[in-house]
């Protein structure tokens, strides 16, 4: 056969329209889907119930703002904590020393393994069997010490649960990171003289960024969410300040829905800088 007739057969004749493919179910289904939708605006716009005015009058209220505020202090401070000492965790996990990857591997063990509320209420009832922390030689006298309930207030422990919780999950992020980086390159490093701790900080962790940013910026989206976890403890952030509030005036949905729409509008800045990020990244890559 020549090479016109299987470009005849295979494309067809020119002149011939092309007949698409019917496919009648993506017209039902995206009808059922404006049904759907119909419905949910209708029922929002006319239910008594929802008490829309009251979601309007509440939505910048002051003491919303505040928790607001503390819910965005939270975030980054747990953030911050996780970071940095999920890559410290992280190196040691990677270290040669069997007494540091063991410790690594303990910590990430015992933090993934246990509730995130069960290490808040820990924390914030630690004072019950450690009333004093003391500073001092150990197994020896102590020099100063202070009371446990003083040093570790609802935020300090809202900062301990959340923030060790997210290093045992970022040390497995960054071991991920610093493991695609080709060892050739740290061998090479260690050739020219630098010290491991110089290694990573300029030849590693630059290099295994493009893979640490983008899962660190899910887990930012993440713990924003995850703040509202404190609720347990009575720290009066977003969640907690809409629950005070509607233990007062019984208006439980307007009061949620008020807490939902800034936790969408947090999520959303942050999955608008989160895509920047990664394009930002993704240059050079390989990938357009």
């Amino acid at each position: 056969m020549t090479s016109e007739a299987i470009t005849a057969v295979g494309a067809g004749h020119p002149d011939e329209p092309i007949i698409r493919l019917r496919r009648p179910g993506r017209w039902v289904a995206a009808a059922v889907l404006a049904v759907l939708a119909a419905m949910c605006v209708h029922f929002v716009a006319t239910s008594p119930k929802l008490r829309l005015d009251l979601v309007a009058g509440y939505l910048f209220e002051r003491s919303i703002l505040r928790g607001l505020l503390s819910t965005l202090e939270l975030t980054v401070a747990a953030m911050l904590v996780g970071v940095l000492l999920g890559t410290a965790i992280a190196i040691m996990r990677l270290s040669q020393n069997p007494l540091l990857r063991a410790v690594g591997s303990g910590y990430v063990w015992l933090f993934r393994g246990t509730p995130i509320l069960v290490q808040l209420l820990f924390w914030f009832f630690l004072g019950t069997i450690l009333p004093q922390i003391s500073v001092g030689i150990p197994f020896g006298p102590s020099f100063a010490s202070v009371p446990t309930n003083t040093l570790i207030t609802q935020f300090t422990a809202a900062i301990l649960g959340l923030g060790l919780n997210e290093a045992a999950y970022m040390a497995e992020i960054v071991r991920a990171g610093i493991g695609s980086v080709d060892r050739g390159q740290t061998e090479a490093a260690h050739a020219l003289g630098m010290s491991p701790l110089v290694t990573y900080r300029r030849i590693v962790l630059p290099q295994a960024a493009r893979l640490i940013v983008p899962p660190t910026a899910n887990e930012t989206i993440s713990m924003l969410k995850m703040t509202s976890l404190v609720l347990v403890i009575g720290l009066p952030e977003l969640m907690t300040t809409a629950q005070l509030i509607y233990g007062r005036n019984f208006q439980q949905i307007p009061l949620l829905i008020v807490a939902s729409i800034w936790y969408l509008v947090l999520t959303t800045v942050l999955t608008i800088v989160q895509t920047r990020i990664e394009r930002r990244m993704s240059r050079g890559g390989g990938r357009r």
